[in-house]
């Protein structure tokens, strides 16, 4: 699985090295329980290495990486890599009874996974329960030896990881809500690097802060690791050019503000312009829904070398929080670069067309105290998860684990995004999958529904990146809308959000066997059962195959 030729411990962020050719780089990542404090509260959280945001992971397109995980926590662990695609490697993939077991408490696993044709900012994440809250990191891939980025080469580079945090123990605060039958509270505060800023009580030091030089040029790798929210982002009296979305060049895109959902990475050029200062670096939810809306704001401070800290920062003027005019525009101008060396191969023609209708209901709960719960449902099938990892009962032949039945459309069509129907259509419970031929040329039409309420949803496909070929508000009209898509240069993405009562299609290649899991990157969306996955067949070629498990994979 990659070039042995040279074999790095790599266990802190910031320490990389890198070689004339592809390489190993190893990681250990020891889980842990830590104490930490942030607003004016302390409490123990699972980290990473005793870090949060835990370490950064940095290789080099081409490179090798082996992950050592070992889980000292009391929760049961898995850790995915966020966009990195695993080429016939689901193994390496994480998502927990999906492409493996668990790491139960004391027991050790590797993931081991090579970097091909990715190059850019990606993340990892933990991906059972609510644990990604404090159990996340970036990925950095560099380019290979002597490539140099197809934009203006930066002075420095500087990552930013957007979070959320619960002065309660999360996972207390879930098991809450659920025998309640109510969604969870929205989050404290919100995080830059793991600190919310001074605009939060008790959190003077907890503040990032990044120190710049008049005239130099900044690459901002930002995350959004945040479980809930879609987030704003502004630095104050600064523009910034987006070149970069989930690892995939863009066309530069010059703006003052950019969105970003949960699970997608950006990244940016500022130029450090203007008169030496300090100035806030802030985040802020979008929510364009009649729910009570969370406007907390985190900080961090973009501050000129040699200002002293007694300078007040000046705050950035972000989009109003239901400013769906500005996040248009914005994503509309995201496109590929699509020039001769990053070429936007979308796929010209489409061998199965899908259409994937996402609601939110209530259904009747005899152990909860309302008497109802919250679900969620794809073509009206609220996934259910299974007791052995999908990957392993697909390649095994392991019978009674899913089924290959998951339907095309919704079996009821109805008017989409109409009035509230507060009802679940006949929702069912089910481990169904999605059956695709290797090679398969895909169009999916992911269309938001009315069943109880309107909302936007990020959805992120495992094992693939997609090209985002047409959104739109309303219900999707398979007559017209086509006509509309751009197949030349549309954004290649591994997370698109879906808007607020309508829809985007994204088009992708069935090209990597195994089984792959989709599902909504609002956690709350996910525990109600927003997912579904895909099982794509071994082709007929020598690399066109699952490969073989590794020795230590865990059983459940």
């Amino acid at each position: 699985m990659g070039s042995l030729s040279t074999v790095l411990l790599l266990i802190l962020a910031g320490f990389s090295v890198f070689g004339a050719e592809a390489a190993t780089k190893q990681y250990k990542f020891d889980v842990q329980v830590k104490n930490v404090s942030r607003l004016c509260h302390a409490k123990s959280i699972v980290t990473v290495n005793g870090r949060f945001p835990g370490p950064t992971i940095y290789a080099r397109e081409g490179d090798r990486v082996v992950v050592n995980v070992t889980n000292y926590a009391q929760y049961n662990l898995t850790i995915h890599w966020h966009g990195v695609k695993q080429l016939r490697n689901g193994w390496a993939d994480g998502p927990a009874y999906i492409t493996q077991c668990p790491i139960q408490s004391g027991q050790t696993y590797n993931y081991d996974f090579n970097i091909t044709g990715q190059r850019g900012t990606l993340w990892w994440h933990a991906h059972i329960f609510w644990l990604r809250a404090t159990i996340y990191g970036a990925i950095v891939i560099m380019p290979k030896p002597g490539t140099p980025y197809p934009f203006t080469q930066p002075d420095l580079e500087m990552n930013l990881v957007l979070g959320e945090w619960w002065n309660s123990d999360v996972e207390n605060v879930v098991n809450q809500a659920n025998q309640l039958g109510v969604p969870p509270p929205s989050s404290d505060a919100h995080t830059i690097n793991g600190k919310p800023g001074p605009l939060f009580p008790c959190s003077e030091k907890h503040t990032f802060v990044m120190e710049v030089e008049f005239g130099k040029t900044y690459l901002l790798r930002i995350i959004n690791a945040a479980l809930n929210d879609e987030l704003f982002f502004g630095i104050a009296n600064h523009n910034m050019t987006v070149v970069e979305i989930d690892a995939v060049y863009c066309k530069p895109y010059s703006t003052n503000a950019l969105l970003i959902a949960p699970g997608q990475t950006t990244n940016v050029l500022v130029k450090a312009n203007q008169a030496p200062g300090r100035y806030f670096m802030a985040v802020r939810p979008f929510i364009d829904v009649p729910i009570p809306i969370d406007n907390k704001m985190a900080t961090a401070i973009f501050q000129y070398k040699g200002i002293p800290n007694t300078v007040l920062p000046l705050l950035p003027q972000l989009p109003l929080s239901n400013d769906t005019n500005f996040v248009k525009i914005f994503n509309d101008n995201l496109r590929s670069l699509n020039s001769p060396q990053f070429p936007a191969n979308v796929p010209p023609k489409v061998d199965r067309h899908l259409l994937y209708t996402i609601g939110l209901g209530q259904n009747p709960c005899s152990t909860c105290l309302n008497g109802t719960q919250f679900t969620a449902s794809i073509n009206n099938i609220t996934f259910v998860m299974p007791q052995t990892a999908l990957l392993q009962a697909h390649y095994s032949k392991i019978n009674g684990v899913f089924t290959t039945d998951f339907p095309d459309r919704p079996v009821k069509s109805f008017n989409y995004t109409g009035a509230p129907l507060t009802a679940n259509l006949g929702t069912s419970l089910g481990t169904r999958l999605s059956k695709l031929k290797f090679n398969t040329s895909v169009e999916l039409v992911l269309q938001d529904t009315n069943l109880l309420t309107v909302e936007s949803h990020p959805f992120h496909l495992h094992g693939f990146n997609f090209f985002v070929v047409g959104r739109g508000v309303g219900n999707f009209d398979p007559a017209k809308d086509p006509a509309k898509f751009n197949l030349v240069d549309p954004p290649e993405r591994n997370t698109v959000g879906v808007p607020t009562g309508g829809w985007a299609a994204i088009r992708f290649r069935a090209d990597n066997p195994g089984v792959w899991f989709m599902h909504c990157h609002l956690e709350v969306h996910t525990t109600w059962g927003l997912k579904m996955a895909f099982v794509v067949e071994d082709g007929k070629g020598p690399q066109q195959s699952v490969v073989s498990p590794p020795k230590d994979l865990l059983p459940c």
